[in-house]
């Protein structure tokens, strides 16, 4: 059973904890997470590029000269393609980049960048993280207390003190536990979480 020092914000160890194996301590399945990220940033793309074909192009409906007797190659209207201001053949249309993924195969995802995480012993657990104010610097200094530069900071629920004090900080990011995700845990060098995450976090994912 993996197990974790449980901290508490001035970095005493208030007691251990025994993590799921399941969740935090499973094998990392690197392709997995390859394609997490690969399905969390195709969902993010607007797919809004657009360009207008030769039928929606305004004028062009005469025809530009006679069919025979000018020497010219033949042409129906000046707005195909290769004529400059015509229609764009094959060009972008409005289109979903998102693609499915089996709910298994995201749970397990999830799992391995966990425990990829607890292995690199990159994981930190406090007991609770509440501040009496909203406070940019006592939040860096918890940080600096445990000397992390950069970190994902997982939450058991809203805290607009925690959230509003941590915005403005380079490299760090606040989330509830029911917003944790592969690309976040991934982006920064760290991982916090607090008892509570933990629990939901486990609740969740175990089977």
């Amino acid at each position: 059973m993996a197990t974790v020092t449980v901290y508490d914000l001035d970095k005493k160890q208030v007691r251990e904890r025994e993590l799921a194996d399941e969740v935090f301590n499973t094998e990392v399945k690197r392709f997995l997470l390859h394609d997490m990220v690969r399905f969390q940033l195709a969902a993010r793309r607007q797919g809004t590029a657009a360009v207008k074909s030769r039928g929606k192009v305004a004028g062009g409906s005469k025809k530009p000269f006679r069919q025979k007797g000018t020497g010219n190659a033949r042409q129906g209207t000046i707005r195909a393609p290769h004529y400059v201001g015509g229609g764009v053949a094959f060009g972008p249309q409005p289109r979903s980049y998102a693609f499915k993924l089996n709910r298994k195969v995201k749970r397990s995802a999830l799992c391995s960048a966990l425990s990829a995480r607890y292995q690199g012993e990159k994981l930190t657990v406090l007991k609770a993280l509440e501040l009496e104010a909203v406070s940019t610097k006592a939040f860096a200094e918890v940080l600096k207390r445990f000397e992390l530069e950069g970190a994902l900071v997982v939450i058991d629920q809203a805290d607009s003190k925690v959230e509003l004090s941590a915005r403005n900080l380079k490299n760090v990011k606040v989330l509830r536990a029911e917003g944790v995700n592969v690309y976040d845990i991934l982006k920064y060098p760290n991982l916090v979480l607090t008892d509570a995450a933990v629990s939901q976090i486990e609740g969740a994912l175990e089977k």
